[in-house]
């Protein structure tokens, strides 16, 4: 028992085992109500107390991997203008958990950034949110384009150009330095030329990444041990999912939606039920258009998770029954307290030890049946070790990754995927996205309604499926119909996805400017973190995952993100209302509305 594999959690419950086997086992060699499987799964739950889900390698082929501001050989001297270290290390704190250093602001001598000077100073927090009703909206789409000409003009290469409005919380040189100085005069000049009075111009380092896991099982009431554990395996959106081609690298992503085709190109009536990702996720060579050939030509197979998100979800079922087992050992060592406690006097007290005996008596009860049926299940979810055994479809249409499609900058990175009837058509109920428990149905509700005499834009749906309907438009997009706790217009997003789960986040208001390493440009949807508590939007391994808001609309397909270390503090999308444009004109006749296969 003194070995250090085995957790003080196992050494605990085995005593309390020993000296109570009434309540929790009969001997050391035999238990009936708590297994060995069940101490193995306490012991890696006592040195996995913080189960994390990892990251997967998700970059493609022409994933950027430079600086966002790099300059040209012939690029000139460096700048004087410098940054204290504290304001360059701190400045972004609170807009991601790694959040990004600030390179240079063109409002530096104006407005000076306070240096702490107590031992103890409080660390400011800012929080990012969209910009809506400015005057920056109504000339962006002018504007931004000619900041870009103006940058390569410079010879300065950009990763992206985003607007944001800043609110700061107290919570208690390079080369490219020189080159941000220079041209944030001229970026001034061309907003005050477009009526843009106030603007503030910030420069950061980063680079723009790809975020490229038998029957499937059904969602299940949470009143079921297992309803949390199993999402990876059911036919819910988001399902996490890797390609065989791509299986080596381990790239995995996650399900946007699923449409029913209905009739096919020939127009003959389809009963065929389509999965749609990104392109980069269910192809390896993303610059050639794929289409599959019909019946007898080699088909690219689909899987449910790669290796190491069933791994992942195996390991979040053992964390689950080994927190189980602890909680059945505090409650027997509760239990047997409350009876060793001479009965009070006071009828009051001596009733309330009766209730409470019995009240744990049944929990502790329910608390080893419910290890019972996750022991079960354990046994059930390692029927799908052979990945080979987790087909769920072949790839049917991946047009090469794309930023010019009839003369929108849009990042046209979709794919779809054909599923197998016999292994959806059982558990299937359409676009339905199951939030799970990482939020209480109190909290999602209090993010979505930062004010509370807001129009309701949020209610937590019955068993946590929330049904996916429709779009936000692009004249949404711009003119959102809520409010921040400030009385400023926002929109508030969530994703759930292969590696980050279920995260909230808000809609930049104006859309991004981006340029990769090849000098290729697109604009895209930008999404920030909802505050510094939450968390990152997005992840590595999360490209694929749709984008909604709490009515349940469609706001973009999420296929990339801008990261500090292993935290995005921007995620990036393709706007849904376009994307499902571009999959009507492959798929004339598709429905995304059906609820059964």
């Amino acid at each position: 028992m003194d070995s250090p594999s085995v957790s003080k959690f196992v050494v605990q419950v085995m005593e309390t085992m020993k000296e109570h086997p009434d309540l929790l086992g009969e001997s050391l060699t035999f238990f009936p109500h708590l297994s060995l499987f069940t101490l193995e799964c306490i012991n890696y739950s006592g040195h996995h107390k913080s189960l994390s889900s990892p990251a997967s390698p998700t970059l493609s082929d022409t994933s950027s991997s430079f600086s966002a501001l790099t300059t040209a050989p012939d690029a000139t001297a460096v700048s004087p203008y410098v940054l204290s270290n504290w304001e360059r290390t701190t400045y972004y704190n609170g807009i991601s958990p790694d959040h990004p250093e600030l390179l240079y602001r063109s409002d530096l001598l104006e407005n000076s950034f306070p240096i702490p000077k107590a031992r103890h100073s409080h660390l400011p927090t800012k929080t990012v949110y969209g910009v809506f009703n400015t005057s920056l909206n109504a000339v962006w789409d002018t504007v931004a384009p000619r900041i870009c000409e103006f940058l390569k003009a410079l010879k300065i290469r950009y990763s992206a150009i985003k607007a944001a409005r800043f609110v700061t919380h107290d919570e208690g040189g390079k080369r490219t330095l020189s080159n941000a100085h220079d041209a944030s005069p001229g970026i001034l000049a061309l907003l005050k030329d477009n009526g843009v009075e106030g603007a503030v111009v910030e420069w950061y380092e980063g680079a723009v990444e790809k975020l490229s896991g038998p029957h499937l099982l059904r969602v299940t009431d949470d009143t079921n041990p297992t309803h949390y554990v199993r999402r990876f395996l059911t036919a819910a959106l988001s399902m996490p999912i890797a390609t065989a081609e791509r299986e080596a690298a381990d790239t995995q992503g996650s399900v946007a939606l699923f449409f029913h085709e209905n009739r096919d190109k020939l127009g003959a009536a389809s009963a065929k039920v389509f999965g749609v990702s990104n392109c980069h996720v269910l192809r390896e060579d993303t610059t050639v258009e794929y289409e599959f050939k019909g019946a007898g030509a080699p088909a690219q197979h689909v899987r449910l998770a790669g290796f190491r998100r069933f791994q992942r979800g195996l390991d979040e079922i053992k964390a689950c029954i080994g927190g189980y087992g602890i909680d059945a050992d505090l409650l027997t060592r509760e239990i047997v307290e409350l009876e060793a406690k001479p009965k009070s006097e006071d009828p009051e007290e001596a009733a309330g030890d009766k209730a409470a005996v019995e009240a744990k008596r049944e929990k502790l009860a329910k608390v080893k049946k419910d290890i019972g049926v996750l022991e079960a299940f354990y046994k059930d979810a390692n029927q799908w070790g052979d990945i080979a055994r987790r087909n769920i479809g072949h790839v049917d249409w991946a047009p090469e990754i794309s930023v010019d499609v009839q003369g929108r900058k849009y990042t046209k990175d979709i794919g779809t995927f054909e599923v197998v009837a016999a292994k959806f058509k059982a558990q299937f109920k359409g676009n339905v996205v199951d939030l799970g428990s990482k939020f209480t149905p109190q909290q999602l509700t209090d993010m979505f309604h930062p004010q509370s005499t807001g129009r309701t834009t949020f209610k937590f749906p019955t068993n946590r499926q929330l049904r996916i309907d429709g779009y936000v438009t692009r004249e949404l997009l711009a003119v959102p119909d809520c409010f921040d706790s400030n009385g400023e217009p926002c929109l508030v997003v969530m994703k759930d996805g292969n590696t980050t789960d279920l995260t909230v986040g808000r809609y930049a208001g104006l859309e991004a400017y981006l340029c990769d390493d090849l000098g290729v440009e697109s604009t895209e949807l930008a999404i920030y973190n909802y505050n510094k508590q939450s968390g990152p939007f997005s992840a590595k391994g999360d490209s694929g995952s749709l984008i909604f808001d709490g009515e349940g609309r469609m706001v973009g397909i999420l296929h990339s993100g801008m990261p500090k270390g292993g935290s995005n503090h921007v995620t990036y999308a393709t706007p849904a209302w376009w994307a499902i444009e571009q999959l009507k004109a492959k798929y004339p006749h598709a429905d995304l509305n059906r609820i059964t296969f």
